[in-house]
Parts: structure tokens; C-alpha cells; sequence
């Protein structure tokens, strides 16, 4: 679940990327769109990572990526507490 800190505070620009050969689709699922499916769908640079920019409130929010229909966590990033499917979603904290 995602927390403000400040009532009104600014959005800030976060990238998210996820390098992986041979996906067809990634998309970019996390509380800030309330998991849906088709909202976030990340595009495939040249070089060859694929990259989501979002506007996002200052607060803790989690997430995961969806490739090619499978759930996926991002390796560079703080895994979280154990969600209701038993497995663990990754944690971003936006100042």
C-alpha cells in the first residue's frame, strides 16, 4: 500500500527498468495503479532494457513486473514483507 508523507507534496519522476533478453511484453504493476495489467506497459530501448517513467507522490509504494505473463521482481531492487500469494513484491520509497 503506498503512504504520502505530505498532504499535497509534489510528484516526483521515478524511472523504473528491467533488462531481460527475449521478453515480448513487460508491464509495470505496483499499488500506484492499483495492479492493473494493461496500464503500465514498459517500451524496449535500443539499448535493449526496458524503461517506464512515472510521476509519483512522495511515499512507499510496492511493485512487480509482468513479462510475458509471468510475475517477476526487479533484481537491482529492496524486496518488501510477504504478500497474499505468499511471495515477495519490491519496494520503492519516493522522498
Amino acid at each position: 500500500m503506498a503512504t504520502t508523507t505530505k498532504k499535497n507534496a509534489k510528484n516526483r519522476q521515478v524511472q523504473f527498468e528491467y533488462n531481460i533478453d527475449g521478453a515480448s511484453s513487460v508491464f509495470l504493476l505496483g499499488d500506484f495503479n492499483d495492479w492493473n495489467q494493461k496500464k503500465h506497459e514498459m517500451k524496449k530501448n535500443d539499448d535493449g532494457i526496458y524503461r517506464k517513467t512515472l510521476m509519483l507522490s512522495p511515499g512507499t509504494y510496492e511493485y512487480k513486473f509482468l513479462v510475458d505473463g509471468q510475475w517477476e521482481n526487479d533484481p537491482l531492487k529492496e524486496l518488501g514483507p510477504m504478500n497474499c500469494f505468499r511471495t515477495m513484491n519490491n519496494v520503492i520509497h519516493v522522498s
